[in-house]
C-alpha cells in the first residue's frame, strides 16, 4: 500500500484496468500538494525561467514516462509545462498517475531551476 510520498517514488507503474475510488484518489492526492484533480485528471503546472529549462524538463519527463510506460498529456509554452495524468485503459485515475506525478515533482525539484 502506498502510504507516503517516498512510497510513490519507490513504486513502479503496472497495467491497470480499474480506476481508483474517489476516496483513494483523494488520499493519494494529499501526498502531492501541488497537484489537483480536474475533470477526473491529475494536473499540475510547472513554471520555468526560460524555454530551454522548460524543454529540459519536458524531455526528462518524457524519458521517465517512457521507462514507466505511462505517458502524460503535456501542454508546453515558453516557460510553462502543464502536465495531465489519467489512465485511459481504466477510464480514470490509477496509482500509476500518482506515481508518475511524484516523479515529475522530483524532476522539477532536482534538475529544473524554477522561474
Amino acid at each position: 500500500m502506498i502510504a507516503t510520498r517516498a512510497d510513490l517514488l519507490a513504486a513502479r507503474c503496472r497495467p491497470r484496468k480499474d480506476a481508483l475510488e474517489a476516496g483513494e484518489a483523494a488520499r493519494l492526492l494529499a501526498l502531492l500538494p501541488d497537484w489537483a484533480i480536474d475533470n477526473g485528471r491529475l494536473v499540475r503546472s510547472f513554471t520555468f525561467r526560460n524555454y530551454h529549462r522548460t524543454m529540459a524538463f519536458v524531455n526528462a519527463l518524457a524519458y521517465v514516462s517512457h521507462n514507466e510506460d505511462h505517458h502524460p498529456e503535456m501542454t508546453v509554452t515558453y516557460n510553462t509545462c502543464v502536465v495531465h495524468y489519467d489512465t485511459h485503459s481504466a477510464h480514470g485515475l490509477t496509482d500509476n498517475d500518482f506515481i508518475c506525478a511524484a516523479r515529475a515533482d522530483a524532476l522539477y525539484q532536482q534538475a529544473a531551476v524554477p522561474a
